[in-house]
This record gives C-alpha cells, structure tokens and sequence, in this order.
C-alpha cells in the first residue's frame, strides 16, 4: 500500500492531539486561502474538528501548528481525507508529503477498505505517498452541492 516513506523533516513534529491544534489558526488558513473551504465559518470549523480525527504538524522549538489534516472515518471500513493545508511560509520543505504519510500509516491498523481524498491541484502530494486516481469514478455518486 505504500510507496517510499516520506519522512518528516528536522524540527517538526506531528500529533494527533485534539488539544494542541491551534483552531483559529486552522480556520483562518482554511476560511481564507483553501479553495474548498473559502468563507467557511468558525463554528462549522469547530464541529468539523471536535467530529473529526485531526493532525497537527508543528515546529518543535516554538510549538507553532505549521499544517493541518482531518479525517472522518468509522476505524472500520472508510476514510475520508479532507482539509490538508500547510502554511504557506512553510511549503516546499516536504511537510504536505510527510503529513499525508503519517495519515495514511495511522490509519493502516484498521484495515480500512478504502481511503479516499478530492483534489484540485495536489495530485503529486497524494501520488507521492501512494494515492491514484479511481479505477471506476462512474461508480461514485454524490448529494449536495459540487
């Protein structure tokens, strides 16, 4: 299931712990500058993060959160990727890669069936740490808004 590992580079580190995320933080990157989340409000952000298995990324002296992932998913069967950002004074370092990784390896204990992710433009991210497109996209359907 997966390609090379993609380590983290020196001086950060990356927790799962709800409790460390800078929320305002988060909101405020993804509210203003992600094209899927634009003008999403604080509250909803909230809920989606207290629903929600969440990854911080964060530089180790100064403990400022430099990234963000969530995932929703049952630990049986399904993950959904969603909200992966990486400050824009931080990119390029190879965070983006060694977050998704760290997901992805997370989730490998519960033998999910299938983890799945939507992207616009970071196809390369994804591929790098073992992502592809769907074999069948005609068989997925969705309700709401596109």
């Amino acid at each position: 299931m997966t390609d090379a590992p993609h380590t983290l580079p020196a001086g950060y580190e990356i927790s799962v712990d709800a409790a460390r995320l800078d929320a305002a933080r988060v909101h405020h990157w993804l509210s203003t500058d992600a094209y899927w989340a634009m003008g999403r409000t604080r509250e909803k952000q909230d809920r989606a993060i207290a629903g929600s298995l969440n990854f911080g990324v964060y530089e180790v002296v100064s403990g400022e959160q430099v990234a963000y992932a969530r995932v929703v998913t049952d630990h049986a069967t399904f993950a959904w990727i969603c909200d992966v950002y990486v400050d824009r004074a931080v990119r390029g370092k190879g965070l983006g890669s060694a977050l998704v990784a760290a997901v992805r390896d997370h989730l490998e204990p519960s033998g999910l069936r299938r983890i799945l992710l939507g992207t616009a433009d970071a196809h390369g991210v994804y591929e790098k740490v073992g992502f592809r497109p769907l074999d069948d996209p005609s068989k997925w359907m969705a309700l709401g808004r596109q």
